[in-house]
């Protein structure tokens, strides 16, 4: 096999473990995202809201910004732009976050939230 053939065979081969990989991480995020946060939110672009907003869009997006859902005094308060860490800050610990906030959640494994923020950045956009 030609150093090029070769080339272009490893190239392919890294290129087919990222997308499993990638699908992999998206698959685990989606899990984390419906045991964690799933009862109460949606990702998907014209779901409803639930007990909470729905959360398409949300990486980027003002806090308290989604229209028609009666945020909370504090929520709406707080001034909030969601990024990644902002992201892991409140899924965190919620109250330590936004006190007095409607929503209160901790999810203390730093993976699990890693995972529900990828898969928000990905599935929601």
């Amino acid at each position: 096999m030609s150093k090029g053939a070769r080339t272009a065979a490893w190239a392919a081969a890294v290129i087919v473990f990222c997308s499993a990989a990638s699908a992999q991480d998206t698959a685990e995020g989606e899990r984390q995202f419906q045991r964690n946060c799933g009862v109460c939110h949606v990702v998907s672009e014209d779901g409803p809201a639930r007990a909470g907003p729905n959360l398409h869009g949300i990486v980027g997006r003002p806090a308290a910004s989604e229209d028609g859902f009666p945020y909370s005094a504090a929520m709406s308060a707080s001034g909030l732009v969601w990024d990644a860490a902002t992201l892991d800050a409140y899924i965190t610990n919620s109250q330590a976050l936004v006190p007095g906030a409607n929503m209160s959640v901790r999810v203390r494994d730093e993976a699990q939230r890693a995972a529900i923020i990828d898969y928000l950045e990905t599935a929601g956009q």
